[in-house]
């Protein structure tokens, strides 16, 4: 039996939500130990002068706790 963690991050890219997500958690893989998936709360983007300039998610990143 395991048991798992599940905590909340926000990350944000220049380029993509896809870039976003993939900085999110190989920065949450960092800090936590045995991250094993991860749920997309939100997607927002900054906006200046009609373009989008920041892409930004909000996600629920689970980790299996050590015995």
């Amino acid at each position: 039996m395991s048991v798992a963690k599940i905590t909340e991050i926000q990350a944000s890219s220049s380029k993509s939500f896809e870039d976003a997500i993939k900085s999110g958690i190989a920065r949450a893989d960092k800090t936590l130990k045995n991250v094993s998936g991860a749920w997309i709360k939100s997607q927002k983007v900054t906006i200046e002068k009609g373009k989008v300039v920041q892409y930004r998610v909000l996600m629920k990143v689970t980790f299996v706790l050590n015995d």
